[in-house]
């Protein structure tokens, strides 16, 4: 069996489901976080999915795939999709991939 070292853990504030992810999104971790993401989007319609990514240690494809499918999923369902400060690992890929043009990032201030 593979191990996975990803996290999702969630809150709901209003219309606004806030998805809090952590460790590596890869591969093997992309399909149970997709499936337990879906099965909330489904259930709690939000208005809006925050991804929080600032404790993402490692993002392949396979993460921005997870991204890009949530992101789908809540335009299907009238909602919309911000991912939440991104680590710095993170928004590069994710600059590099055209991600930012594409989905709004919030950035908390510190």
């Amino acid at each position: 069996m593979i191990k996975t070292t990803a996290k999702l853990n969630y809150t709901v504030d209003g219309e606004r489901l806030n998805l809090s992810l952590s460790g590596e999104i890869d591969h093997h971790s992309a399909l149970s976080l997709r499936e337990e993401a879906d099965a909330l989007i489904y259930r709690l319609r939000p208005k809006i999915v925050a991804i929080e990514l600032s404790s993402i240690e490692f993002m392949d494809s396979s993460g921005i795939g997870f991204i890009m499918g949530r992101f789908s999923l809540a335009k299907k369902l009238g909602g919309e999709l911000v991912m939440v400060d991104p680590s710095p690992r993170v928004s590069k890929i994710l600059s590099l991939a055209g991600m930012e043009r594409i989905i709004k990032t919030e950035r908390k201030k510190k």
